[in-house]
């Protein structure tokens, strides 16, 4: 998508050029009826290089672009009615370039979905203090398999992980009977103060929307925006913070093994390849099974203790497995690559997501945006 509207913008810009062409008279220009001032012309070719600006700026993630594309847009629109008869139909290329503009405007004011996922991420990775490595000392107070599966991750003598940022893409559904979805996320997670922040972009139908998750502290919220401007979502509440510490703890177990030697988690060994990890937050408890195989690999994670709801409003209590695996090495460290999540209903299994991980980085030093399209 990004792409179509980096070539849609950049043609939109060239258009421009034509008017130049024709009030300078370097060349016949038959689809331009009406005379064309040379204050005019240079109007137009200042109109087309704004565009072919902001068009670049956009395809290489460039936040600043909107700086240059509403500008762009002013000086072409103008150009447009004053050329009326000629122009009109670019009135239909305006609006298409207002899409990503008016939505990357909206993500730029203060208390945008971004604003406040940067200003977390920020804070938290000004926290950040020297690591001290993992031994096998830590690794000693903990079930044989957990054990197993944190050599496997190759976490002993790695720097402690203080936080990471990741990115996913793949695929969502809303319900066992709708279509799925493609989406890309974000996310940046802090194990000093448990935090985590979780930045998702889709679309559906063509409408594009975007989610925050946040955990932090005591308080969990979900808020979902349609085009970053129209907000149909809002959850928070004990319920949903609950629900979110078993997220966390779902992310240590997954992307951050080495956070597993943290005195807050309590184990219980089920079996050889089975153990019980329970976790405490912020006054709220929360446990899990963990399932691994003979590798030390860990395949599967089970909760009772998180809650499915479609419109953050009413919550439906179901167990929740995340079965992982395509381990691939990363920095060092052999991370699951691939996850499910499911939610087993009395119905059946309802497999509302499949994430894939594009990349992951700890103890960052300083945000930057992922690429996530």
């Amino acid at each position: 998508m990004r792409i179509f509207f980096f070539a849609f913008i950049l043609v939109h810009g060239l258009i421009h050029l034509l008017g130049f062409v024709k009030a300078f008279g370097f060349a016949s220009i038959s689809q331009l009826t009406q005379p064309v001032t040379k204050p005019a012309g240079i109007a137009w070719l200042a109109s087309g290089v704004l565009f072919v600006v902001a068009a670049f700026l956009y395809l290489f993630h460039q936040e600043c672009w909107w700086v240059i594309g509403v500008p762009a847009v002013v000086v072409s629109q103008t150009l447009i009615f004053l050329a009326w008869k000629d122009a009109r139909f670019g009135t239909i290329a305006t609006v298409i370039v207002l899409l990503p503009l008016v939505m990357d405007v909206a993500n730029a004011l203060p208390g945008s979905f971004r604003d406040i996922y940067k200003e977390e991420a920020t804070r938290g990775i000004g926290r950040l203090h020297s690591q001290s490595p993992v031994t096998e000392a830590d690794l000693a107070k903990l079930p044989p398999p957990v054990q197993k599966y944190l050599r496997y991750a190759g976490v002993v003598g790695k720097p402690r992980v203080q936080n990471f940022r990741a990115t996913y893409t793949g695929k969502f559904r809303r319900s066992p009977e709708s279509g799925w979805m493609d989406f890309s996320s974000q996310q940046y997670n802090f194990f000093d103060e448990p935090t985590r922040i979780f930045l998702i972009e889709s679309s559906a139908y063509g409408i594009p929307f975007d989610g925050l998750h946040v955990y932090k502290g005591t308080n969990a919220t979900m808020q979902i925006k349609i085009a970053s401007l129209f907000q149909i979502a809002d959850a928070k509440g004990d319920t949903m913070t609950k629900g979110e510490t078993v997220t966390l703890f779902n992310d240590m177990c997954i992307m951050a093994p080495a956070t597993l030697i943290d005195s807050g988690i309590q184990w219980q060994t089920i079996d050889s390849l089975t153990v019980k990890g329970s976790f405490t937050n912020a006054g709220y408890t929360i446990s899990a099974l963990l399932s691994f195989n003979g590798e030390g690999q860990l395949v599967d994670f089970s909760s009772d203790d998180r809650f499915m709801s479609a419109d953050g409003i009413t919550y439906k209590n179901f167990r929740w497995t995340t079965p992982v695996r395509n381990y691939r090495e990363i920095d060092g460290r052999n991370i699951a690559s691939r996850a499910e999540l499911i939610w087993h209903m009395p119905a059946g299994e309802y497999i509302y997501g499949e994430f894939d991980l594009d990349n992951i980085e700890y103890n960052c030093t300083q945000f930057k945006w992922f690429d996530t399209n």
